[in-house]
Formats: structure tokens, C-alpha cells, sequence
């Protein structure tokens, strides 16, 4: 994860690992008893590691059966870790297929968290404006994004100008839109109290 995906005031350590363990056995308890009740069969299973992580715990788990033999029939495969948020304390599925390094970050940062990835254009745009004035700023910026308005880009631009950065309505239409992830993230407890 880079920093520049870190919300403003985000409080690194806020859950302990150790709370991160009881949640995640919270959760597992509940979705086995829910399951027995629904299908009148669940494995029974616990936490199998946690792993410290700059967005939070990885805890993953596996049947208990195969904590207890190691036998890889016993094994539980292709559900994924758990994180439970450093901030909340929430628990989100990172599904297996998902789980690139590097990838799931940002996924779980803009389906969860709501965080866009930076403009890529203002630095750009702001070396072009010295080196050959607002016309060529804009002639680029709406080459690199036509779907830009000539009257969107002149904002774009004069915001670019005065040192700051566009709004967040343009600069969104600078942004590549992102893949959608081969499966959903999904957010399986709400923050903890």
C-alpha cells in the first residue's frame, strides 16, 4: 500500500492483534452455528495465523480437523483470509482469487473505504502551464481525457494554475477507471465496539 491511498488522519494501531483474534472467533462461531441451524452440518474450525498488515490483521483459518491431523484432505480450501480493519475493527473476506500482493490493498481501499486513487494529470498540467501557458495545459488535458469539456478543462486548468488541485468532479474524469476485482471484497461485521 502507498501512502498516498492513507486517508488524512487514519490512527495506525487502534485494534490489537489479539482483538483482531477474538472478533474473527466471534464471527467464525457465529456463521458455524448459523449454518448448523440452516444445513444441520459446519465444520468446526478456528484461526489457523495473523498476519500484521498496514490496513489492519490477515487472520486466516482452517477446519479444525486439519489443525489437529495436518491431513490436507481435512483442509478447507479457497475461502480466503479475513481482515479486521486497524481502524474499526470490521472484518472483511478477501476472496483467494483476489489476493495478489498489492492488489486486494487497493481494492479494499476503494470498494471499502472509499478512497480514490490520486489524479494523475495536476503535476503534469502544472509543468506544461510554465513551460507554454494554459492553452497547451489544456490541449493535453483534454487529449489525455476527451471527456473533458473545453469549459471543464479551463477550470481544470486555471485550478491547477493557482497551485491547487482540480475538483473532484474532473479530476475523476481523469482517473482510469479500475477493474472491477475477479470477486467482491466482503464486509462480513461492521465496526466493533
Amino acid at each position: 500500500m502507498t501512502d498516498s491511498y492513507r486517508p488524512a488522519g487514519m490512527i495506525i494501531g487502534m485494534v490489537s492483534r489479539r482483538r483482531a483474534v477474538e472478533l474473527v472467533e466471534a464471527l467464525l462461531a457465529r456463521r458455524r452455528a448459523e449454518a448448523l441451524t440452516r444445513d444441520g452440518t459446519a465444520p468446526e474450525v478456528a484461526v489457523l495465523d495473523v498476519e500484521e498488515h498496514a490496513l489492519g490483521w490477515l487472520v486466516t483459518w482452517q477446519s479444525v480437523e486439519y489443525l489437529r491431523t495436518r491431513d490436507v484432505m481435512k483442509m478447507l480450501v479457497g475461502q480466503g483470509p479475513y481482515l479486521v480493519d486497524r481502524e474499526d475493527g470490521s472484518i472483511h473476506h478477501i476472496p483467494v482469487v483476489t489476493f495478489a500482493p498489492g492488489l486486494w490493498e487497493t481494492y479494499y481501499l476503494r470498494q471499502v473505504k472509499g478512497v480514490r486513487p490520486p489524479d494523475p494529470l495536476p503535476a503534469v498540467v502544472r509543468a506544461i502551464l510554465r513551460r507554454d501557458g494554459s492553452l497547451a495545459a489544456m490541449r493535453h488535458l483534454r487529449r489525455h481525457t476527451p471527456a473533458l469539456t473545453p469549459a471543464q478543462a479551463k477550470v481544470y486548468v486555471a485550478a491547477v494554475r493557482e497551485e491547487g488541485d482540480p475538483p473532484d468532479e474532473l479530476a475523476d474524469l481523469t482517473r482510469t477507471p479500475a477493474e472491477p476485482p475477479p470477486l467482491a471484497i466482503e464486509t462480513l461485521a461492521g465496526p466493533s465496539q
